[in-house]
């Protein structure tokens, strides 16, 4: 009883957090491009390795951005590529192709993007990820909302490609990404600084200068996102933004298999311990603790198979507190047909919660050909 008890409380707690964001989320204003080019020079920095499938069609989308070719630039920074990436990169006369010269180190990524801005001209650094495609309002939509709310730092949406959905993995991941999607607005709008996504972000050079770029958070792996904007909050709370706008998503691919899947969701999980702020803090714990509940439910079954009662109904009633919030997003993204697996998939969602979660604290992962502790 004790034990149910526990998971009652947990779950309480749990539906408040979810219906403000649900609530958050939907109170978010969307933002609409103006035809106006606002005159900011932008330098957009893609941190790219052995990426040679991708970073053409990548690079094909910069080159068609509705912006002025004068106030776009465009640095594409090596990181120890062994396969054609840089030839690729080199085939494409508006881009600068860098190579990363620092080496036994346990932040490449941070490394590269930082190495990216010392070269920038720009005011305003855009960073995305080298396997990743845009419309060709992006930029000017970033460029038209931080010259509305002066923003420093703007965390943008990003999503899986619409050719997403076909396998489970696809279909979990798609879902799983809403949820990381629709909280990332959520949060943000309400000035929780605790979600963004590397692959669609835009920052001031004199604010990433102000906070000493990496500094502090160099020695982890991960963070050259969420790290970041903590960071930058610090010192600008009121100048960080959310851009809900559709003509802002950048898309991206899922992971092909189960295993790199894990190594994404273990080496995001990572920094999860990394954050100072005890309200973030405080949610992640709680998120992680009722998801480990239904791990408690099913082993607590193999004595009492009431237990096991109670496994399904916190299954359907956890479906149920987060279905309205995850549809909401699923429209805004455009992909609502998927919600009809959402029910059968939950179990997977809270197995890789609970190994990640526990792997990103005390594991290791492999990313890029690397493996890290």
């Amino acid at each position: 009883m004790v034990l149910l008890f526990i998971i009652i409380l947990l779950f309480i707690a749990y539906s408040v957090i979810i219906a403000r964001f649900y609530q958050s989320w939907n109170q978010a204003p969307a933002f609409i491009s103006s035809e106006k080019k606002p005159p900011v020079k932008i330098s957009v920095i893609i941190a790219a390795r052995n990426e040679e499938k991708n970073i053409g069609k990548l690079l094909s989308s910069l080159q068609q951005q509705d912006y002025p070719a004068d106030l776009l630039e465009v640095i594409v920074v090596d990181d120890h590529s062994t396969d054609a990436t840089a030839e690729i990169v080199e085939q494409y006369s508006f881009v600068s192709l860098v190579q990363l010269k620092e080496d036994a180190i346990n932040s490449y990524k941070k490394k590269a993007i930082e190495t990216g801005i010392n070269r920038a001209s720009g005011e305003l650094i855009v960073t995305t990820d080298a396997d990743c495609t845009m419309g060709k309002n992006w930029i000017k939509t970033i460029a038209g909302l931080q010259e509305l709310t002066g923003a420093v730092f703007i965390a943008a949406p990003v999503a899986f490609s619409e050719q997403a959905g076909k396998t489970v993995l696809q279909q979990f991941q798609v879902l799983d990404f809403l949820v990381l999607q629709g909280i990332t607005g959520a949060a943000v709008s309400k000035k929780m600084f605790s979600m963004c996504n590397g692959a669609n972000l835009a920052y001031t050079k004199q604010a990433f200068a102000a906070v000493n770029g990496f500094s502090g958070i160099d020695h982890i792996a991960s963070g050259d996102d969420m790290l970041l904007m903590h960071k930058i909050s610090k010192q600008f709370p009121e100048k960080i933004q959310y851009l809900k706008s559709k003509e802002a998503i950048v898309y991206t691919e899922t992971e092909k298999t189960w295993k790199s899947f894990f190594n994404q969701r273990i080496r995001w999980a990572s920094k999860a311990d990394k954050y100072d702020d005890k309200k973030i803090l405080f949610v992640l714990l709680l998120v992680y603790l009722f998801n480990f509940s239904f791990l408690a439910l099913l082993i607590a079954g193999c004595w009492n198979y009431q237990y096991w009662v109670a496994f399904l109904g916190l299954w359907i009633a956890k479906t149920i507190i987060e279905f309205p919030f995850v549809s909401s997003v699923a429209s805004f993204f455009n992909r609502q047909s998927l919600m009809k697996y959402f029910f059968f998939l939950q179990p997977i969602h809270i197995f890789y919660t609970i190994v990640a979660g526990w792997l990103g604290k005390f594991g290791s992962y492999e990313w890029k050909g690397r493996k890290v502790h």
